[in-house]
């Protein structure tokens, strides 16, 4: 037998398929979902002349032809090229992409779910997620089984558009959306105006007061005046409603068409019969009502997504690299995506930087407001990081590029907003699926109430069906939690916290016990060598060395501490070798010059790091560890010197003195060590102070009735230290990462919700422990994974004020929740009863949605300093 031919591309059809779009009436068989998908997109897109014309051709993909797409998707095969996918897919994998697009066609919570449920449906997509405020999806695909094309296909096949993302075109898209809902806002005012003209005479006119003819006169200019607003104004809801029946379920559109659709048909037939009543008067009144409350709720969403549109937006679209630096200044003006790690780049006052990296020449201030929320512009000097999207203030700077475009600290705060953003709390996938099925009862609900009103008042069946159809919409149900999230999110983010996954306002504001970590969260974490103290065997500088080449992969403060002394030690002693060479002879061999200290160094190998003690490494002479002084000690079982350990202080001493560098800071010593297994060679104090809001940050929490513990792998008086500087009672030292997390574990056994804050590698596994976790912007990469919420100031107060607003949030929703229940609940009856009238159903089902948008963008007012 000879295969059959797939119908679109004319290939043969595998085996064991069965793909299939109906097409003029027939099924046609496909032999793939992509072909599929295209030909219900062309389909459903009123393109089916194509396949008639092309059919007529002599050749056809029925004789093995294989023909163009039409014009109008025929430009889906653009998406599929690499250059064109750089600016908005990422790859994941070989073979995984990710792409962040933009759907038109929105309306409401339904639309969101229907899309995400056909997108997952479409073999090779392994996820969908998109966000109703912001319209935007981000989708994941396996690119062996699927192109882009074909998924924007599936999307157009559904009635919708998907485009590529972008700042300029979200906006674009925005404006054109506001201005088409403003026309059609303004179409059924005006319409509704001039009805009301008409309709008002026969209500006020007596008996015999007006002739019949005078009154179908009347009803033939309201007919008139109606047919714009039914079809142009109403437009939106009866294609919201057909597309959803089409695909075989009921939308938050459905019930609205459905009664528009009806009061009209019926006043129509009143109006041909000259007989019974007729509402297009009422028609248009609710039509308006709902229209005016969707304009309203659409601009509040726009309002509430505009911080994320704003950094979005921030890096421009062309830099001035100057390639010639620093033995010329000519510049040269290209693309901000063409620039590539080492360019040196021009950066004007007033222009905004293009990329991540440090100042090369130039003093100037930076301001950072919109990525960190510290309002205060930076000082930036020769050797300053910058961020691209910063704006710079005074003066002219040149910069080395060190990331662009993705690599970019802004785009990953994008990504993770996005992130956030697409994710879907419990209670919104809650109250959508309640808002879903409720749609099926008030259908339901509707035909019962029509048969009943047609038995009891056959005038009144009509008006009361479509008053219970039109005021019982789900919007306000679907609106409370999602429009009130991302009203938050665009606070926090303002103010320099930023929220990476839905769920953690929520959890934020259901948290009754606070765990902080202390080095570099209630600290700053810029460690610095205060003292070196040689135990014999090794001076200070070769002390630093071999500690400093031991911590040369670590990321923790500690360690960057020693790295940086020792740079600091090396440049010194060579600059006085280099001057002694030049008046003296040189120093015998073996004496103090800094490279030689540095040849000193021995060979280290099966480097271990133990997380909360330290490090082990192997030399060609044994075992040698960097660490906790009782971590070091195991090594070679001797005791601290008594002169050291009588200087250490004991759990009742203060290790708290005033910071030379910040009078408003506390100092906080660490005391680390150096040894083998002959003994120690050298005890390093390092210093580190008190962030000067982590005292009010715990009392805000105390006062709020939290609960809050000091967790940390540093010794018990070093925490001591700490805890009682900020008023922390409960404390748990000398913690390795397990012991946090078990700490954790034991907290939540109890029923308690932990929120965790941490900032270094060993924070990992507590910080995906708790049920929402908060990490230092400035710390290391695996705990800013892990985190649910960055805070990406340099100061704790957007931490205290966003428990703060958490705490409001969840009111917010949970008054939106109540009111959008107990709206339905009292609206449904009284209208069933017949004691809305249609126009009242209309006032009434808009108001419940903008009272939800409006109370959700009080949360955009700032909270208190």
């Amino acid at each position: 037998m000879t295969p059959q031919a797939c119908y679109h591309c004319g290939l043969p059809v595998p085996p064991q398929t069965d793909f299939a779009v109906d097409i003029d009436g027939e099924p046609r068989t496909m032999c793939c979902a992509g072909c599929q998908a295209v030909a219900q997109a062309i389909v459903g897109n009123g393109l089916a002349d194509y396949y008639r014309n092309r059919d007529a051709l002599p050749q056809s993909p029925a004789s093995g032809g294989r023909e163009a797409l039409p014009s109008a998707l025929a430009d889906l095969g653009l998406f599929d090229h690499a250059d064109f996918q750089k600016s908005f897919v990422r790859a994941l994998g070989p073979d995984e992409r990710e792409a962040s697009l933009l759907l038109e066609g929105i309306t409401c919570s339904a639309c969101i779910w229907l899309n995400e449920q056909h997108l997952a449906r479409q073999p090779g997509v392994l996820a969908a997620e998109i966000n109703y405020a912001t319209r935007r999806a981000r989708v994941r695909w396996d690119e062996r089984r699927i192109h882009l094309s074909e998924i924007l296909a599936a999307v157009a096949a559904i009635g919708y558009r998907a485009y590529p993302y972008d700042p300029a075109r979200s906006e674009t898209l925005a404006r054109e959306e506001r201005r088409a809902a403003l026309w059609r806002v303004f179409v059924a005012g005006f319409g509704m105006m001039q009805v009301m003209m008409y309709a008002v005479p026969v209500y006020f006119a007596g008996e015999g007061d007006m002739s019949p003819e005078i009154e179908q006169l009347m009803r033939w200019a309201s007919l008139v005046l109606t047919l714009p607003v039914v079809f142009y104004s109403a437009a939106p809801f009866f294609r919201g409603a057909w597309r959803d029946l089409r695909l075989g379920r009921a939308g938050m559109d459905t019930p609205v068409a459905i009664g528009v659709g009806a009061a009209f048909a019926a006043s129509v037939w009143a109006t041909l019969t000259a007989s019974g009543q007729v509402y297009f008067d009422s028609v248009t009144m609710f039509v308006f009502f709902l229209l005016g409350g969707r304009f309203l709720e659409m601009s509040a969403r726009q309002k509430a997504v505009g911080v994320a549109e704003a950094l979005a937006r921030l890096l421009p679209s062309f830099a001035e690299r100057l390639p010639g630096f620093p033995g010329g200044r000519d510049s040269e003006r290209v693309l901000v995506g063409d620039l590539v790690a080492g360019d040196a780049v021009l950066v004007r006052a007033g222009e905004t930087i293009p990329a991540d990296g440090r100042v090369l020449d130039g003093v100037s201030s930076v301001n950072e407001s919109l990525l960190t929320g510290e309002s205060t512009p930076a000082h930036k000097s020769p050797g300053s990081a910058l961020m691209g999207g910063a704006q710079n203030v005074d003066s002219p700077l040149v910069m080395c590029v060190e990331a662009v475009g993705e690599a970019t600290r802004l785009s990953a705060i994008v990504r993770l907003m996005e992130r956030a953003a697409a994710e879907k709390p419990r209670l919104v996938e809650l109250a959508d699926r309640v808002a879903s099925r409720f749609i099926g009862v008030v259908l339901l609900l509707a035909v019962a109430t029509a048969i009943a009103w047609t038995i009891i008042d056959s005038d009144r069946a009509l008006w009361v069906t479509v008053s219970m159809l039109v005021v019982t919409c789900p919007c306000a149900l679907s609106l409370a939690t999602p429009l009130a999230l991302t009203a938050a999110s665009g606070a926090l983010a303002r103010d320099g916290l930023l929220v990476t996954r839905a769920h953690a306002i929520e959890t934020l504001a259901q948290a009754t016990h606070f765990v902080f970590d202390k080095t570099g969260t209630l600290t700053f974490g810029r460690m610095r060598v205060r003292e070196v103290e040689p135990m014999g065997r090794l001076d200070a500088s070769t002390a630093l060395a071999w500690a400093a080449a031991l911590e040369r992969d670590s990321e923790h403060p500690l360690g960057a501490a020693l790295r940086d002394a020792a740079k600091v030690a090396g440049a010194a002693a060579e600059k006085t070798v280099g001057t002694a060479a030049t008046e003296e002879a040189p120093p015998p061999a073996g004496e103090g010059a800094g490279s030689r200290r540095a040849a000193g160094v021995p060979e280290f190998f099966d480097v271990r790091n133990t997380p909360g003690s330290g490090i082990e490494a192997q030399t060609t002479t044994g075992a040698i560890r960097l660490g906790r002084p009782e971590f070091v000690a195991q090594l070679h079982g001797l005791a601290l010197p008594e002169s050291v350990a009588a200087s250490r202080p004991t759990a009742n001493e203060s290790e708290v003195s005033d910071a030379s560098d910040d009078a408003s800071s506390a100092r906080v010593d660490t005391l680390i060590a150096l040894g083998d297994a002959q003994g120690w060679l050298a005890l390093f104090r390092i210093g580190d102070a008190l962030r000067p809001e982590a005292a009010a940050l715990v009392a805000a929490l105390r006062a709020a009735g939290k609960r809050v513990t000091l967790a940390t792998g540093d010794a018990w008086p070093a925490a001591r230290t700490v805890a009682a500087a900020v008023g922390i009672d409960d404390v748990q030292a000398a913690m390795s990462p397990s012991d946090k997390r078990d700490f954790v574990l034991a907290l939540q056994a109890r029923g308690e919700v932990v929120a965790m804050l941490g900032d270094g590698v060993n924070d990992a596994p507590v910080l995906a422990q708790a049920q929402v976790s908060v990490a230092m912007g400035e710390g290391a990469p695996l705990a800013r994974a892990q985190a649910d919420v960055l805070l990406l100031a340099a100061s704790l107060d957007p931490l205290r004020r966003g428990v703060v607003l958490a705490g409001r949030t969840w009111r917010v929703i949970r008054q939106n929740l109540a009111w959008a229940v107990l709206y339905n609940a009292l609206a449904l009856p009284l209208a069933m009863a017949g004691l809305i009238s249609p126009w009242l159903a209309g006032i009434g089902m808009s108001a419940s949605s903008l009272l939800v948008a409006l109370n959700s963008l009080r949360l955009q007012t700032p909270s208190p300093r």
